[in-house]
């Protein structure tokens, strides 16, 4: 019987598949295209996040945490364009026994913006680490307060504001505050810690 969550995940509109070192070179590419994009609302990217043989060397880590239930990634493609890379779900940090959370990350290419293709590709994973596969009772993302799009997405999805953590990660040359907010899993089971 396969533990944990699914490594492939289909939607209406979406492929999600977890994340590979097959993957190393659309990832790479992805990033170095959506570098300008990302950069406000990222930490800053080691160099070599955008090469072939970084990606492939975080992409084994990736693997390696998913089998073991310590990270899940996912990267999302458009189906009616395979090989699109849309973007990436990330849940990191993930804890069991009396904690049973993780914290979200994500990333979604500037052309695919505002056309709800993030919303489907979280409630997705939402779904599934939310599951008996994935076992979490809370889930938490941090935003800058000025990253009003992914605000209302976490808002969308029924995360709520839980407040705000002062000077919280190194972002654009300073220390930045975020706003906290996270969603419990209305179905956990106690059978699942």
């Amino acid at each position: 019987m396969e533990t944990g969550p699914r490594r492939r995940i289909s939607t209406e509109r979406l492929d999600l598949v977890a994340a590979g070192v097959e993957h190393a070179s659309l990832l790479a590419q992805f990033f170095q295209r959506e570098r300008e994009h990302l950069e406000p609302w990222s930490p800053p990217f080691p160099d070599d996040y955008f090469t072939l043989a970084g990606q492939r060397r975080r992409l084994r880590e990736s693997d390696l945490a998913f089998r073991t239930g310590s990270a899940w990634k996912w990267l999302f493609f458009e189906r009616e364009r395979p090989g699109a890379l849309v973007g990436t779900v990330h849940y990191s940090q993930i804890f069991r026994g009396v904690f049973c959370n993780a914290m979200l990350g994500y990333a979604l290419g500037r052309e695919w913006q505002g056309k709800g293709f993030m919303t489907e590709a979280l409630r997705a994973t939402q779904d599934e680490v939310f599951s008996e596969r994935g076992r979490l009772h809370r889930v938490q993302a941090n935003v800058v307060p000025e990253n009003a799009r992914s605000l209302a997405l976490l808002e969308r999805l029924g995360f709520q504001h839980e407040g705000l953590a002062k000077q919280y990660l190194f972002i654009g040359g300073a220390w930045r505050d975020h706003v906290m907010t996270a969603i419990l899993n209305p179905g956990f089971q106690e059978s699942w810690r």
